[in-house]
């Protein structure tokens, strides 16, 4: 694994936080202008742009083709993480549907 690898698991955790947080911070009372200011909102748009710092250092050797598809993997642990820290659903559909982009994702890394 290289350090291009490591940037690219990193970008997809970093990413998989903030999008918790601006969940979080959507969450409270009042209206999209509260939701904005809220710290939870604040801190998970600056993971997003450390997400795309790490991201971009990824690219500079791992073709896009594999890349970005890879990033499908933080759909998953977002949705995993919706259910269980949100008691969001999760039906059949949503689990074959994890289940086909962690599927995908394999076969990408295994070329």
């Amino acid at each position: 694994m290289t350090i291009n690898h490591v940037a690219l698991a990193l970008g997809i955790l970093i990413g998989v936080v903030a999008q918790l947080l601006l969940k979080s911070g959507a969450m409270g009372e009042g209206g999209i202008v509260a939701q904005l200011f809220r710290v939870q909102t604040i801190a998970g748009l600056g993971l997003y742009a450390a997400a795309a710092f790490f991201y971009i250092v990824a690219l500079r050797t791992i073709p896009i083709s594999i890349a970005f598809p890879s990033v499908a993997l933080s759909y998953v642990v977002v949705a995993l993480m919706g259910n269980l820290w949100f008691g969001e659903a999760m039906g059949f559909a949503h689990i074959a549907g994890i289940a086909l982009i962690v599927t995908g994702v394999v076969l990408l890394h295994a070329v």
